[in-house]
Formats: C-alpha cells, sequence, structure tokens
C-alpha cells in the first residue's frame, strides 16, 4: 500500500499517476515530456512572475501538433523540505484547478502545459513536479510522465537603517554601521563618502558583511555624509549618515555641567529658604504677647539705693524708713504685704521734682536730677 502526505484527491491522483507508470506495457510508455536543455533551477524576484516551461511530445514527432482524440490528465505539485505535498493546479476532465497566482500558460487542450507563477513570494521557493498522462477516446493509455524544476524566490534588499556608534570628537573612533532586516540572499555592504570629499572604503576599515565601517583618529576635515549601499544579485538599496566632528568638549560634558550647576542653584536656594524659615521662628516666640499672663503681684525691694531707668530719665530713690514696711508682729496665717510695682513708679511734677505716691499718707518727694539727650545728668 502506497501512502503519500496531503489532501485524500491529491494522494489519489499520485497512486493513480504511480499505477500507470509501473504498470504501463513498454509499446504504451511512447509519452516525453520535455524541458529546457539544462534547465533545473529557475530564479525569480518576489513581486515579480515567472513561468515553468514543459511541453510534451511522442517519439518519432518533431512537432507540437495536438492529435486529435487525447484526454490529459496534468498536475503541477510544489514540494518542499520539511512539508508536505503540495498541490498548485490541476487539470482533469476539462476542468482546471488551481492555487491562487497559478495557471497554465495555454488553454487546454495543448501540448504545452508550462506553468505560470504571479505575484511571488518567498514561500512560492521550492520544487515543482509535472505530472502527465494522456489517454486516448477509448481509455487507452498513451503514456505518463513527470519532470521537476526548482524555483528560488530571490529578495532584494529592504532598505537598510544607518547609525553612528561612539562620540565625534576629534581625536576619537567612531563606528558606522548598516544592515539591511530583509534579503535573500544575504546583502553585501559598502560605504562611501559623498561629495565633494568622495571617498571609497575598502577592508579592513569596512566590513563588507556585517555592514561596518571603522573611523579612527577623527579629524576635522573627516566631516560629512557617509552613505551604505546594501545589495545583493537581485536589487539594492542606500541610507547615510552624517559625521560632524566636534573640536570641543562633547555634549554629554556641556549637559553634565549644566545639569551640575542647575543641582547646586537648587541646593543653595533650599538652604537660603531653611535659614529664612529658621530664623522666623526664633523670632516668634520672643514677639508674642501672651494676654492672659497674669501680672507678678508684688515686688521685691532691695535694701539701699536703687536706680530705676525708663525711657531714658533717670530716677533716684534713696532708701529711707518711711519707704520700709511697718514692722508687726507676724500673724499666723498672714502675710506681710509688698509695695506694688504701680505703688513704685515715679510722678513727675513741674520743676523735674518727682513724687512717688508710695501711699496717700506717706508721700515722700524726691529730687530727680534731668538728663540730658546725650546722657550726663544735669
Amino acid at each position: 500500500m502506497v501512502s503519500l502526505p496531503g489532501s485524500p484527491a491529491t494522494s489519489l491522483l499520485q497512486v493513480l499517476f504511480l499505477g500507470l507508470s509501473t504498470f504501463a506495457p513498454p509499446a504504451c510508455a511512447q509519452l516525453q515530456l520535455h524541458t529546457p536543455a539544462g534547465l533545473t533551477r529557475l530564479r525569480a524576484v518576489e513581486g515579480a512572475e515567472v513561468v515553468l516551461p514543459a511541453w510534451y511530445t511522442y517519439r518519432g514527432e518533431t512537432t507540437l501538433a495536438q492529435p486529435p482524440l487525447e484526454v490529459l490528465t496534468l498536475m503541477w505539485f510544489l514540494e518542499q523540505s520539511g512539508k508536505d505535498l503540495k498541490q498548485v493546479l490541476a487539470y482533469i476532465n476539462g476542468v482546471t484547478t488551481s492555487q491562487p497566482g497559478a495557471s497554465l500558460v495555454y488553454a487546454m487542450p495543448s501540448r504545452n502545459v508550462s506553468l505560470r507563477l504571479q505575484g511571488l513570494q518567498e514561500k512560492d521557493s521550492g520544487s515543482y513536479r509535472c505530472s502527465l498522462n494522456v489517454q486516448d477516446r477509448q481509455g487507452k493509455s498513451r503514456g505518463h510522465s513527470s519532470k521537476t524544476l526548482t524555483l528560488d524566490v530571490l529578495i532584494p534588499p529592504a532598505p537598510p537603517s544607518c547609525h553612528l556608534l561612539g562620540v565625534p570628537r576629534v581625536g576619537t573612533n567612531v563606528t558606522l554601521s548598516c544592515q539591511s532586516p530583509r534579503s535573500k540572499p544575504i546583502a553585501q555592504y559598502e560605504w562611501e563618502r559623498s561629495p565633494p570629499s568622495a571617498e571609497v572604503f575598502f577592508a579592513p576599515v569596512l566590513d563588507t558583511i556585517r555592514g561596518s565601517l571603522s573611523l579612527k583618529n577623527l579629524s576635522a576635515s573627516m566631516s560629512g555624509v557617509y552613505i551604505c549601499k546594501a545589495y545583493n544579485e537581485v536589487g539594492s538599496a542606500h541610507c547615510n549618515v552624517t559625521l560632524e566632528v566636534s573640536t570641543g568638549p562633547g555634549a554629554a560634558v556641556v549637559a553634565g555641567a549644566v545639569v551640575g550647576t542647575l543641582i547646586g542653584l537648587g541646593l543653595l536656594a533650599g538652604l537660603v529658604l531653611l535659614y529664612q524659615r529658621q530664623g522666623k521662628a526664633l523670632e516668634e516666640p520672643a514677639n508674642d504677647i501672651k494676654e492672659d499672663a497674669i501680672a507678678p503681684r508684688t515686688l521685691p525691694w532691695p535694701k539701699g539705693s536703687d536706680t530705676i531707668s525708663k525711657n531714658g530719665t533717670l530716677s533716684s530713690v534713696t532708701s529711707s524708713p518711711a519707704l520700709r514696711p511697718p514692722q508687726h508682729p507676724s500673724r499666723t496665717g498672714a502675710s506681710t504685704p509688698s509695695p506694688s510695682l504701680r505703688a513704685l513708679t515715679p510722678i513727675s511734677s513741674p520743676g523735674g521734682v518727682v513724687s512717688s505716691a508710695l501711699s496717700p499718707k506717706r508721700a515722700v518727694p524726691v529730687m530727680v536730677p534731668a538728663q540730658t539727650q546725650s546722657g550726663s545728668l544735669v
């Protein structure tokens, strides 16, 4: 039993073709399927179209004239490594079925059974096998044959991307990179410098496989536009990068200096604000007036001469027995009252005489020397 991958209909047709080719009598095996001499592999570009040429004859014939009363069974298959056999086109009993983009070059019946493929994609690459069986009207086989052609769908390089690696300053080294994301076969690369200072680069500074160009010990004269070309046998694409060699500090150094300056200014401003807030916090308790504070009820009065200064006026109070509190025997539970601050406040009178209202009955006049603006006593 023969087992082939694919759909049941496809497998059945393959069994049929194998059986016909195996059990057909030698006398009936007169059919010959042809392809161009020496042509076993074709190449086409993605998106284009290709024709896989094939035709058949009988032994002894020199023309492709269509004999009458022939019944053709034609099939094209696609064989790919690691995949099932895929039917691309079939012509059976006068009816043609095909995959999108596949068609016969000539209308059937015809001895030219070439296959046309349009809108090619990379997935269309593989080996295409043409299987043909011919019978006469009586059902007698006139032969079976098959041929295989290999198709490679090539892809031109997609537009590459160019990059500058490194800091272009005088005396430093940089690398220009170029890479195409898609290409079949794999793209190769070349770099050149555009006019007015045109220059073409070669190995060892140029890596044609990786697409890198190494520029060492840069100078200001090396500034310019550098063009990369990615190419293969079916196409090419370009990109460019502008190299500007600077003589001053790099942008990173300048940016670091600017950022450092801004950070320093920010810290300085923060310290100033913190110092101001601490100063205000220290001044507020000293200037705060507590309305609910209770004044002292008594004022201790020392013995001897005391000097009281108020608003720049010097007052002298000479202690005398009259200012002393009366001596009374202490009573249990009673305290001796002390002169209050109100009783000691001097009351000025005309002529520079100030009377201290110590008590209504014991007022003692006190001479207060006048004080000049400079602070000397008169």
